[in-house]
C-alpha cells in the first residue's frame, strides 16, 4: 500500500527538526522510512517548513512506528494512496458497477 506524508513544522520546532534532519548522514536519511518499507520520494519546501513523502509498506503500524518519531515535533498528515494504473483499474470498476 502506498502512504503520501505531509508534514508542515511547526514554529517553535523547526530548528530542532533541522538539526536533527541536517546532522543525519545520507545513508541514515536514506534508511529513515517505515520498516520493511520503500521510499518513493521526498520533497521538502524549507521555506514553508512542510513537506511531503509517498512511501509504501505492507505493514500500517511500521509507518505509524516511523512517524511516531517526528510527530512530537510536527503535524503530520498520512493518506493512503493509489498510482495512476491503480487508479484506473478502480475507474473501470466504479463504472462498471455503476452501469449494472
Amino acid at each position: 500500500m502506498k502512504f503520501m506524508v505531509n508534514w508542515s513544522i511547526d514554529q517553535d520546532h523547526w530548528i530542532t527538526v533541522y538539526k536533527r534532519w541536517s546532522s543525519m548522514s545520507p545513508q541514515e536519511r536514506a534508511n529513515n522510512i517505515p520498516a520493511g518499507g520503500k521510499l518513493l520520494g521526498r520533497w521538502h519546501d524549507m521555506s514553508g517548513r512542510t513537506g511531503v513523502a509517498i512511501v509504501e509498506s505492507d505493514d500500517l503500524a511500521a509507518v505509524h512506528r516511523w512517524i511516531g518519531q517526528w510527530n512530537p515535533y510536527m503535524d503530520i498528515d498520512l493518506t493512503p494512496v493509489v498510482d495512476d494504473e491503480e487508479s484506473a483499474a478502480i475507474g473501470r470498476q466504479i463504472v462498471a458497477d455503476n452501469n449494472a
